[in-house]
């Protein structure tokens, strides 16, 4: 049978008409596999991109049963909790796994940093008035002095029977420098035990991406704020983009909270000190911390914001598996910036 050249013209309009519907209809199924949940958790809210798969598990309710055991076991706001208890003066508390994960991590953390990362800085933080207890007027180098009695990850212990043990009541432990990256990282655990694989958690600015985007199908693509941008602006401009798979990545920052010296000009932001538990001048407005589990980065990048610059490279260069990424202030709106080699190599140009 043979063919003239309005038949193969008809031909041709069909095949290409069918690949556009085949196209339309791929680009439809991927889009549709893109599940998202929002919601309010820790003070702050998050939103959960991931691929959907057949499961008999309610991924929003999953989700909620993670946020309310971390909250039960470590939220400060909570005075039935069991980290309020503890700071009350509670010895009788036995600590769940969540607890001790948190906790053990903190001591690695803070032995690493050589305190620079301490979760129980809440007293100084209060007395210099950046905490939401009333500011000491006058502050005295014996009121420091007797403050740092109570500062101090070696002055909590972890029994083998679960409890811990304060050398002095005053001791008030806050993990919320670790709470949102430890809660990403439950979600990950369980999107991974129901067979999801391809997913981006973001809390509180907080983020963990595994796999690929079932939009896209290449990596997920995720931003860092412009700390020079306004608070009323509702785009919010960023001053890099990067590829993440598989790995997690945490901001922490005094973002507008910078002030400007009378003489030079410079801009800088007031750091407390947890180890001398005085304030101090520092120029580093932002820290953003990529490892693989998203509690390292966000303890790491706490860590970052009251260590020295060059203290932070040379403990950079012992954490291979830890990448940086630090905004520091210049003059005027300028703005220098330190990139470990391996977030470079995420940056996208």
């Amino acid at each position: 049978m043979l063919l003239n050249i309005q038949d193969l013209l008809k031909f041709n309009r069909l095949a290409i008409c069918i690949l556009v519907l085949s196209l339309i209809s791929c680009k439809q199924q991927q889009e549709e596999k893109l599940k998202v949940e929002t919601g309010f958790a820790l003070g702050t809210t998050y939103q959960i991109k991931y691929e959907g798969v057949n499961t008999d598990v309610v991924i929003k309710k999953e989700i909620e049963n993670i946020i309310e055991k971390v909250n039960k076991s470590m939220s400060t706001y909570i005075p039935t909790s069991d980290i309020s208890k503890i700071n009350q003066g509670d010895s009788t508390i036995v600590i769940d796994a969540y607890f001790k994960e948190v906790f053990l991590k903190s001591k690695e953390v803070w032995k690493k940093t050589k305190g620079n990362f301490d979760p129980t800085v809440g007293s100084l933080v209060n007395a210099w008035g950046f905490g939401p207890e009333k500011q000491l007027n006058n502050i005295t180098k014996e009121q420091i002095d007797s403050i740092l009695n109570y500062v101090g990850l070696d002055k909590l212990t972890l029994t083998p029977q679960g409890k811990i043990l304060k050398q002095h009541p005053e001791i008030f432990l806050d993990f919320n420098a670790l709470a949102k990256g430890y809660t990403i990282d439950l979600i990950g655990r369980m999107f991974h035990k129901n067979g999801i694989e391809n997913y981006l958690i973001e809390l509180g600015g907080e983020i963990l991406a595994k796999g690929k985007n079932p939009s896209t199908l290449k990596s997920w693509v995720v931003a860092i704020d412009d700390p020079r941008q306004d608070d009323s602006n509702p785009e919010r401009p960023f001053i890099a983009a990067l590829k993440l798979e598989n790995k997690a990545m945490a901001s922490s920052g005094n973002y507008r909270k910078f002030r400007i010296d009378q003489d030079s000009g410079e801009r800088y932001v007031h750091t407390i000190n947890p180890i001398t538990g005085y304030t101090q001048k520092s120029n580093i407005l932002a820290t953003s911390v990529i490892a693989s589990t998203c509690m390292e980065a966000d303890a790491y990048a706490t860590a970052f914001m009251a260590m020295d610059l060059e203290d932070t490279k040379n403990l950079l260069s012992k954490l291979p598996n830890i990448e940086a990424y630090i905004l520091i202030a210049g003059n005027d709106d300028d703005i220098e910036i330190f990139t470990t080699e391996g977030f470079k190599k995420l940056l996208i140009n």
